[in-house]
């Protein structure tokens, strides 16, 4: 296992490092759509739709709330504007998930558009506090993306929008941990992320993101049921990428352009909302038989995702196996501890080096990527502290697997909301 990994890592480097931007397309050619889905969404939607209309005004921005229990309606109605729409859901049919939201969404918008070239009209999906790059529109109409008529989709880069700040009103313990847990963050997206995008190019895999989600309508119209075009999993991003995939569309990366988003500090929100992500991904596995009988994609493109949907079960595996030498090796040297450290001495502390070597070097590997990257003001100490603390942050997703399994098998399949950083008193500026 570890050895496939550090192999696949390698692989995924190369694109990254060596990937050199495109030229820009026009995005007169298309008719833009942001959907922003909301729940409970008072602190953040006006400045979101603001920044929006501001930087892209011919665009259209449909806000759907979900039956929010704050001024979410208020918010945006009290905006006069007529590119901006609402879209409200109401309970028992609201609060059942952000695909089902985003349904909602596009059957408004196939309803006020009427006839139309659906191939002309991108539907982009943005948190309620994302704020997409302001040349995001013209990166996307590309002649690699939405100028070839094939590319039904595309993913951008997606950073976090608080890297370099760290939670106020909280001890110097949780501060340190806050911060370090934005970094990490920042760095998972912008690096690792990123580099496993850019080698789907080379599969014909790459898949879609929550936020920062470019979609052709034609493509939605394609893959809809009597829902819409997305099916209700709790990673309805992975979904929806797979049926434009497997229904034979391309789709489409670029760091040329981003979006914003804010990163989490707490541990516990951020525990909760991988663990989604992780059940979202168990969940997807009922795909399997579709995407590998797909004629639409090659065998290693089939192989990629397949690989991509196995990860929580392998880190559910390796918990249990990569402890096992160690447990070994404490029961022999209770017994017998002057054979065990003779045994060690005379050459035995290499295994544990190489050991050592495998479980970390994939991980640290990208504290100098990212700094090299992304952030080229920083030291290489810093970056290779980056790298170790990445290593750490990715043992969290061992702890994630186990608690998503454990809510697939009691059935807890709900859509819960992760909560933004709104207790926070204030962000001070830091040098990380």
């Amino acid at each position: 296992m570890s050895v496939a990994f550090i192999t696949y890592v390698c692989l995924i480097v190369v694109p990254y490092l060596r990937y050199r931007p495109s030229p820009p397309g026009d995005p007169d050619a298309f008719d833009w759509h942001f959907l922003v889905p909301c729940r409970d969404e008072e602190a953040v939607i006006g400045d979101t739709i603001r920044y929006l209309r501001h930087h892209f005004p011919l665009a259209h921005v449909w806000v759907v709330d979900d039956d929010s229990d704050d001024d979410t309606v208020g918010v945006v109605t009290g905006l006069s504007d007529d590119n901006l729409h609402l879209v409200r859901r109401f309970r028992p049919h609201a609060r059942t998930g952000k695909g089902e939201a985003l349904n909602s969404a596009y059957r408004a918008l196939k309803d006020w558009l009427g006839e139309c070239d659906p191939s002309r009209v991108v539907v982009v999906v943005v948190d309620a506090d994302g704020r997409p790059g302001p040349n995001c529109l013209a990166v996307c109409a590309a002649d690699h993306l939405f100028g070839d008529p094939h590319i039904g989709a595309v993913q951008v880069d997606v950073r976090m929008s608080n890297r370099g700040t760290s939670p106020t009103g909280v001890g110097p313990v949780r501060r340190k941990v806050g911060a370090a847990m934005v970094r990490m963050q920042d760095l998972e997206f912008r690096a690792a992320i990123a580099a496993i995008q850019l080698s789907r190019g080379r599969t014909g895999t790459i898949s879609m993101g929550g936020n920062g989600q470019f979609t052709r309508l034609s493509a939605l119209d394609a893959i809809a049921d009597t829902r819409g075009p997305w099916r209700g999993a709790l990673l309805e991003d992975f979904e929806l990428g797979v049926h434009l995939l497997t229904e034979g569309w391309k789709t489409g990366f670029t760091v040329d352009t981003h979006v914003d988003q804010e990163a989490l500090y707490s541990l516990r929100r951020f525990l909760a909302q991988r663990t989604r992500w992780g059940q979202g991904t168990m969940q997807c596995v009922r795909y399997v038989r579709r995407i590998w009988d797909s004629k639409h994609l090659t065998t290693l493109g089939a192989a990629e995702m397949m690989y991509y949907l196995a990860q929580p079960w392998l880190q559910l595996i390796g918990t249990l196996i990569y402890p096992i030498p160690f447990v070994l090796l404490g029961v022999r040297a209770a017994g017998n501890p002057v054979e065990v450290w003779s045994w060690f001495a005379d050459g035995a502390w290499v295994l544990f080096a190489v050991y050592g070597s495998f479980g970390l070097a994939p991980f640290v590997i990208w504290g100098p990527i990212y700094r090299g990257r992304c952030e080229p003001g920083t030291s290489f100490l810093r970056g290779l502290g980056y790298g170790f603390t990445y290593a750490l942050y990715i043992y969290t997703f061992y702890i994630t697997s186990w608690r998503a399994l454990i809510r697939l098998i009691r059935g807890h399949n709900g859509w819960t909301k992760t909560r933004r950083n709104t207790e926070r008193p204030s962000l001070v500026a830091i040098d990380h």
